[in-house]
């Protein structure tokens, strides 16, 4: 069987993971009335992202649609008939930070995006490089997958907050107070690694697949590294929500993160993927 089937299986998987904990979350809350509560929180959480995470996220962005007349609608479109895909909408967020996400339903309802950072910065191949990435997603079937988990994560932080503020109303409070305490310490550290795992399998996906539509590895290289750079010294006002949607982490105003709770792999692990461990070496940091 194909790496991707089983990369579908494992976000299934992953998936069911998130509306479990929002389940359980519910029981704790409020027992059965609650779980009734998160059961529907989670269908709606579902149907709002298959249908508008796409608007959701380009909101965020502050992006606007660009036409025939955009140097980055031709680019998108030469790599678009490269991979059989459906022309996709695309869009430039006014975002200095070099990135690009990909979102949408389906490759029949697909948006991709780039910064104006990303546009100035890089030469017209790493660009090619860079909207084939995030065209191996459409290709992939990715960008719906990390809209919904996004979403979900974030049902999870809201029951978090319930349990802060004492919303709960089982009458069995007292007895199941060791349990939600261990529901509110612990949901949103799995709800967060749950989908970074989405994201980081997804991501050497994306890239091997964006280097075969643009036909060239080292494109979406030399900007992958200058990306990775660049966004450590250029903060991007996004909504932290839906970071695992970029092309690259983007700065976070909370500072550094460990690696386990970034929602990307290390660059170098990205580029040995790309083009080969006995190559990583040639590159350097970008000034």
């Amino acid at each position: 069987m194909s790496t991707q089937f089983f990369n579908n299986v494992k976000t299934a998987l992953l998936l069911a993971v998130l509306t479990g904990i929002i389940l359980a979350g519910g029981e704790l809350i409020a027992g059965q009335r609650g779980l009734i509560i998160a059961l529907v929180m989670a269908a709606g959480m579902n149907f709002a992202g298959y249908f508008y995470s796409d608007q959701i996220a380009l909101a965020s962005a502050g992006a606007e649609e660009v036409g025939p007349d955009h140097p980055l609608y031709g680019i998108v479109e030469r790599l678009s008939g490269r991979a059989g895909l459906p022309m996709p909408h695309v869009y430039v967020s006014p975002q200095q930070a070099p990135n690009a996400f990909a979102t949408g339903r389906n490759p029949q309802h697909a948006a991709v995006c780039a910064t104006q950072g990303l546009l100035d910065m890089l030469d017209e191949n790493e660009i090619a490089g860079v909207m084939s990435h995030e065209l191996a997603h459409v290709q992939h079937r990715d960008i719906l997958i990390t809209s919904v988990a996004a979403m979900i994560a974030g049902a999870i932080s809201v029951l978090g907050y319930m349990f802060m503020w004492g919303m709960g109303g089982r009458s069995d409070r007292r007895e199941a107070g060791a349990e939600s305490l261990l529901f509110l310490i612990l949901a949103p550290i799995a709800a967060t690694l749950t989908q970074l795992a989405i994201s980081r399998s997804r991501e050497f996906n994306a890239d091997a697949g964006g280097a075969k539509i643009c036909g060239n590895p080292m494109y979406l290289a030399t900007a992958l590294e200058k990306i990775h750079y660049a966004n450590q010294r250029i903060p991007m006002n996004v909504n932290p929500a839906f970071h695992s949607m970029y092309i690259a982490e983007p700065k976070s105003t909370m500072g550094t993160m460990t690696e386990l709770f970034q929602s990307h792999p290390p660059l170098e692990k990205r580029l040995v993927n790309l083009i080969g461990r006995e190559s990583t070496g040639v590159y350097r940091r970008v000034a």
